[in-house]
């Protein structure tokens, strides 16, 4: 299974209920809740980086499955962990949360999972022509 490519934010469920279990403040909740970002996601075998292009900044983790790595999650804390794959998915076990990350056609589906709570964010694969297009609009451009 390639990870690889750019995916456009598409929706997600349970995020406000979510960032409070985390015990993300307010703030950031109402901030976070209706933020569109891309992702970017460069698998060289098992080496993966793993970008999240938000409006005001950019978060990415670099990562080798099976071998510990540091990351940034969710609540922007920063904590080690090793990757797995299973089964075509990737698996983070955080210490407050579960991230699954697996591909279904041109769909990138997290899920992330804390006690009874579930965080499901659905992104899409951007095509060529979907960047020709932005590129058209002058509204972003191609790196």
């Amino acid at each position: 299974m390639n990870f690889s490519g750019k995916y456009t934010f598409g929706n997600q469920e349970n995020y406000e209920e979510f960032m409070k279990a985390l015990g993300v403040h307010e703030d950031c909740i109402e901030q976070g809740k209706n933020a569109k970002f891309d992702t970017e996601v460069v698998q060289n075998g098992d080496e993966f980086t793993w970008s999240q292009m938000y409006p005001c900044h950019t978060t990415t983790n670099q990562f080798t499955v099976g071998k510990e790595s540091e990351f940034e999650m969710l609540n922007c804390e920063k904590v080690k962990i090793t990757v797995k794959l299973e089964g075509g998915k990737l698996i983070m076990k955080f210490p407050k949360y579960t991230h699954t990350v697996e591909i279904e056609g041109d769909k990138l589906i997290e899920t992330a999972v804390s006690g009874e709570i579930t965080l499901k964010r659905l992104h899409t694969k951007k095509t060529l022509k979907d960047e020709a297009r932005i590129m058209e609009d002058g509204s972003a451009t191609l790196q």
